[in-house]
């Protein structure tokens, strides 16, 4: 599957709204940050008008991939680590749910593990993480 760009979760707002209100799940190598979305009414599933400023509803996950300088190392270390968890995810984003947003803190060890592992260990947790967003 692509990693399409509506697929970033890129404002800051977005971000910190994961951290502040949403849950945490270590991996390890990683630790998985997620929350669900509001939902958003689209003009087409809606009898009551939509005003024209209104976002746009959004039907699939979201990611923020980030990797410190502290936990992971120099930048061509943190851009590694990134691409690597960016590919986990663009490979297994069916397993998360679409009205969810992550935020990926990797850490060091997302370098040396085997990529096979690191797939297990989010496979993992997106296992543990789909029951918990139906039951909020």
């Amino acid at each position: 599957m692509r990693f399409r760009t509506e697929q970033h979760l890129r404002r800051q707002s977005d971000i910190r709204g994961v951290r502040e209100n949403g849950r945490r799940l270590e991996c390890r190598a990683f630790t998985v940050w997620w929350r669900r979305r509001e939902k958003i009414v689209s003009a087409a599933d809606s009898a009551v008008a939509v005003p024209a400023n209104a976002p746009p509803a959004i039907n699939h996950s979201r990611v923020c991939v980030i990797a410190s300088t502290s936990g992971v190392g120099a930048a061509t270390k943190r851009n590694r680590a990134k691409r690597r968890l960016r590919e986990i995810f663009r490979h297994h984003q069916h397993l998360v749910p679409a009205d969810c947003d992550l935020l990926l803190i990797a850490r060091g060890a997302v370098l040396s593990w085997p990529y096979a592992e690191l797939e297990k260990k989010f496979t993992e947790a997106c296992g543990h993480l789909s029951p918990r967003i139906k039951n909020d």
